[in-house]
């Protein structure tokens, strides 16, 4: 892979660690293994498995099955954003079994875990926004998430389209991109280990697994034209709220898109200030969305602490913007979900505009917009 290396860790790095370690070692608070996070583990995944079972036994009304689909849908965004992130980042418990047994509710969804993991934690958190490295960017010729990648005809509409799209993320997953990856062992530019025999069983189990809930299981009981309807329903459900929650984050124009160096150079920013640069908090004092998004909200914490558990993004939020106020640096942050959704659709609506061609080139690493609101 593409070798990138950051600057050395300076000042701001070292004085947010010494921050956030007195937050949780002068209270004697945990990391991981949080009394709220295991009751809200009970909480989705009993709305997960009732919204299936009414779905699937009790609707009885098409409105009924839209409603039960919906919830459905839903549920599982909820098990994806609060449960398995946390778990297949280590940041649900100290004990490995129990990350990994959690993080299993992702291969539930159809998604294999193993993949999901190096793709994820490495490829995303450690280059984000990086082009050519950072594979969340990567849209195929679909959109324009950033202004180095290049312009089509169809993209002048993608601020209008691309909300549609999201819909079908779940299944380009389930269906596509884990079997891609799993036979060329490459994400974008990271090389996978070759799969054991092990992986491999599981991977066909949990692909096994997941049809026999989504559908083999309701086809039992309802005409194949329904379970198909209604699983497009709840897939969309999903697949909207998913799309559209990652996306709020990273591709808005108030995050940096910095271009890789050139060989045997370094980043400009050391490794946290990277993250600061290239993440956006958003809706941050609306406890129901963040409860609801597993703390996806609180992005540049989950950036900087990628495996402590979300229950405590709120609290580290205030470490951050207050440290990053002593050193100079801006904590960005969209005050409301909805600045936020209009801030996404800028973005694609700027990056939709084809560049002017100049002897520079026009591409540029970043896609600036009006300044954002800053915490610190």
């Amino acid at each position: 892979m593409t070798m990138v290396h950051f600057a050395e860790r300076g000042d701001f790095s070292r004085d947010l660690e010494a921050s956030a370690n007195a937050y949780f070692e002068g209270a004697g608070r945990r990391r991981r293994d949080h009394p709220r996070m295991y009751l809200k583990t009970a909480v989705v995944l009993t709305w997960f498995v009732g919204s299936w079972v009414l779905l699937v036994f009790v609707a009885s009304a098409w409105w009924q099955g839209v409603l039960c689909a919906v919830s459905l849908g839903l549920a599982i965004a909820g098990v994806g954003m609060s449960i398995q992130h946390d778990a297949n980042h280590g940041a649900y418990s100290r004990h490995s079994a129990i990350n990994r047994a959690l993080g299993a509710t992702l291969d539930v969804m159809g998604v294999c875990s193993f993949i999901w993991r190096p793709k994820h934690n490495i490829g995303h958190h450690t280059f984000t926004n990086v082009h050519g490295i950072d594979y969340d960017l990567d849209f195929g010729i679909l959109a324009r998430l950033s202004a180095a990648q290049p312009h089509r005809a169809w993209h002048r509409y993608q601020h209008l389209y691309l909300w549609f799209f999201y819909g079908f993320l779940l299944p380009k997953w389930v269906f596509f991109d884990d079997f891609v990856i799993l036979w060329h062992h490459r994400v974008g530019v990271h090389k996978l280990p070759r799969t054991s025999a092990t992986a491999l069983t599981n991977f066909v189990v949990w692909k096994i697994f997941f049809l026999a809930w989504a559908i083999v299981v309701p086809s039992l009981f309802h005409p194949i034209w329904q379970v198909v309807l209604f699983n497009f329903v709840a897939m969309f459900t999903l697949g909207g709220t998913l799309g559209t929650i990652f996306q709020l984050a990273h591709c808005v124009g108030e995050a940096d898109f910095p271009a890789a160096p050139a060989s045997g150079s370094r980043m400009q920013h050391d490794w946290a200030v990277h993250q600061l640069a290239t993440t956006v908090d958003f809706a941050p004092r609306s406890r129901l969305l963040s409860w609801f998004v597993g703390g996806l909200n609180f992005q540049v914490e989950h950036h900087l602490f990628p495996k402590v558990c979300h229950v405590h993004y709120p609290a580290l939020s205030r470490i951050v913007s207050e440290v990053a106020a002593r050193h100079g640096l801006l904590h960005r942050t969209q005050p409301t979900f909805r600045s936020a959704l209009l801030a996404h659709f800028s973005h694609l609506k700027r990056l939709s505009i084809k560049p002017v061609q100049t002897g520079c080139g026009s591409n540029q690493a970043r896609a600036t917009s009006s300044p954002s609101t800053s915490r610190g």
